[in-house]
């Protein structure tokens, strides 16, 4: 496979490889890793409020301003 990243975040990577001893792989495939699962943890998020009532923004407005939030 191959990626082709801006020089500077190339730069970056390599220096991160140096200092923590892990090759350009094992950081990328971290980082990859730690993204999709917090895209995972975002859609389970969505799921589990799936059911919750939506509040349009200007009832929302109106809710603070009524309690004295606003």
């Amino acid at each position: 496979t191959t990626v082709y990243l801006e020089q500077e975040l190339h730069q970056a990577l390599r220096l991160k490889a140096v200092v923590t001893g892990r090759s350009l792989s094992q950081l990328i495939n971290e980082m990859i890793r730690e993204h999709l699962s917090e895209d995972a943890d975002d859609l389970r998020a969505f799921r589990d409020r799936a059911d919750e009532p939506v509040v349009d923004y200007e009832s929302l407005l109106e809710d603070l301003r009524t309690h004295g939030k606003l």
